[in-house]
């Protein structure tokens, strides 16, 4: 399974407050509208507490 656009996931990211968890990303892109590819591949992120963007981003695209 190839991760979706990293880009097409901070769309949906957008105005999450940070720090969150893994958790917290997953709601926030629900409640966006985000597409079940965009939701697995966050809920596949390490479980734990994100600083901002960027980390969501490296871990990213490391799924």
């Amino acid at each position: 399974m190839s991760a979706p656009n990293p880009i097409q996931m901070q769309k949906y990211l957008s105005g999450v407050d940070y720090p969150c968890t893994r958790e917290q990303l997953v709601e926030h892109a629900r409640s966006k509208g985000a597409d079940e590819e965009v939701l697995e591949h966050l809920r596949a992120l390490p479980d734990r507490t994100y600083n901002g963007p960027n980390a969501v981003s490296q871990e990213y695209a490391r799924t």
